[in-house]
């Protein structure tokens, strides 16, 4: 039964990962994109970059929207265009969009794990403390110094990539202001943040404002999960912290990154 558990598990990583390299003939967008020589990763990363079009006719500055699986081959394409129908239609904020291409997809957005199915997935995984602090330590710097942003950032992603998120919302919490989970990996490590959450909400930042949306599809192995996270959250009842959880019973884990993206970018990047 765990066997035929984990196999489940390891369709899903293939189907993200399929999800996340074969685009639904999505135009890509005017944007930039630059390298990154990474000191702490030890290699070159490439940064894409999407501005609203409101952004070369003012001096204002930005708030910012990083998204992990970022490449153009990637999910960065129909994000970008989703971004910019929402400030078209007046439903978001102006934002800058930030993607981050993969390199090792797998290493980067898992933490540590003592089960030995789960470091069959990769060559190399839990990376994603050293992932964290390349996007603290070299990006937002970069990212700081190239355009004009504010201080507000968020941070968006699916599967593996909102298990990173989900993990750093726990454990840095004041990274971001605004995390956007979609379908998270939870189970991971034996689904080590689900037990952990309580602990790690009684450390919460008292004076932090933070604003969490997370969902979950159809798959049982990630559903279950979610439904725990909500009911800690509920139970723990901060003040400060405002969340959603949205589940999508409808939705298989390769389809709900499309079909709740623009609710999740709404209620996130506005003043719910």
């Amino acid at each position: 039964m765990k066997t035929m558990h984990y196999l489940a598990l390891f369709f899903l990583i293939f189907l993200s990962s399929c999800a996340s390299n074969v685009q639904q003939s999505d135009p890509v967008p005017v944007h930039d994109s630059f390298i990154l020589d990474s000191k702490l990763l030890g290699e070159k990363r490439i940064i894409n970059v999407w501005k609203p079009s409101e952004y070369p006719s003012t001096n204002s500055s930005f708030p910012v929207l990083y998204m992990a699986d970022g490449g153009i081959k990637e999910d960065f394409p129909h994000l970008a265009n989703t971004v910019a129908k929402l400030i078209k239609e007046k439903r978001i904020r102006p934002v800058i969009l930030v993607g981050i291409e993969n390199t090792q997809r797998r290493r980067d957005l898992t933490g540590f794990t003592s089960v030995e199915e789960d470091k069959k997935i990769a060559a190399v995984v839990g990376g994603s403390a050293t992932f964290r602090d390349f996007i603290k330590e070299e990006l937002f710097p970069e990212i700081n110094g190239k355009y004009r942003t504010t201080q507000e950032k968020s941070i968006i992603g699916e599967s593996l990539a909102g298990l990173f998120i989900m993990e750093t919302f726990f454990t840095s919490p004041e990274m971001f202001d605004n995390y956007i989970a979609i379908d998270p990996s939870l189970w991971w490590n034996n689904h080590y943040l689900t037990s952990a959450a309580k602990d790690y909400l009684t450390e919460f930042p008292a004076g932090s404002q933070q604003k969490l949306w997370f969902a979950s599809s159809k798959e049982q192995s990630t559903s279950e999960f979610t439904q725990q996270i909500s009911q800690t959250l509920n139970s723990a009842n901060l003040p400060n912290l405002k969340w959603n959880y949205s589940p999508a019973p409808t939705e298989e884990h390769s389809t709900i990154f499309r079909a709740v993206k623009e609710k999740a970018l709404i209620w996130s990047l506005n003043g719910n």
